[in-house]
């Protein structure tokens, strides 16, 4: 008898919390906890391909998150974003799998010239890719999202009958994202944030791991999906 086939989910999310609290537990900086989550995420991108998930998106920062840190740290995040986004660009794996890469969020409004320029850069060098999709979402939040997307239909003057699922999906930040599949968080909390991609979420399966991100190794994100493959998922049946 053959073994039946995993099912993988086609887009994972992550919300990587604990960056700080694993850099604090170690006496060291908090940006110090954003370099080896960085790390981390670079893993994670690679074994995401090699599980055969299609699309990962990775939240990097709130809305507020810039705007609320200490004004040192959030010159090192800055930073450790800049470095991370140009060893990207320059990747030969993302080339070659055809990666399309999407940053989603008010970056334009808050990141300074040289990084934005850096953003919009990598963005176009693989705006043609349709072999995976690589999701980063920066200065986002979910709940600005969707108020944005009904500010915009009001605005429209669309009778509310002519309003859709497809119609609201068209205005959203998000609008180009697919369903998310399976939802991760990391840092031990049980919960969501911000309403982070709350369209595309509707239907996730949830994930929580204990471990601090930059401990969520691609053993870790390979045994969630391992766990999502054995779930059934019923959409209200």
């Amino acid at each position: 008898m053959s073994e039946p086939v995993a099912i993988v989910p086609n887009h994972v999310a992550i919300i990587p919390d604990g960056n700080r609290r694993w850099a604090r537990a170690r006496g060291l900086e908090p940006w110090k906890g954003h370099e080896e989550g960085a790390k981390t995420m670079r893993e994670l991108i690679r074994k995401a391909r090699d599980l055969g998930v299609r699309e990962l998106s990775i939240w990097g920062s709130s809305l507020e998150n810039l705007r609320k840190r200490p004004l040192e740290e959030s010159r090192e995040l800055l930073r450790i974003y800049s470095e991370q986004f140009r060893d990207l660009s320059e990747s030969e794996e993302l080339m070659k799998d055809r990666v399309r890469v999407r940053i989603i969020g008010r970056w334009r409004e808050q990141f300074p010239a040289p990084l934005k320029r850096l953003l919009n850069d990598l963005e176009e060098k693989t705006a043609s890719h349709d072999g995976h999709f690589l999701n980063f979402f920066l200065a986002y939040s979910g709940v600005d999202d969707m108020l944005s997307a009904f500010r915009s239909i009001v605005g429209s003057g669309m009778r509310p009958e002519e309003v859709t699922e497809e119609s609201v999906k068209r205005v959203l930040l998000s609008r180009d994202v697919a369903p998310v599949d399976l939802l991760i968080r990391t840092g031990g909390d049980a919960h969501l944030s911000a309403g982070f991609l709350m369209w595309e979420t509707a239907d996730s399966q949830l994930f929580f791991s204990e471990k601090l991100f930059p401990d969520f190794d691609a053993e870790s994100l390979s045994d969630a999906v391992d766990e999502f493959s054995r779930r059934e998922r019923r959409y209200g049946k």
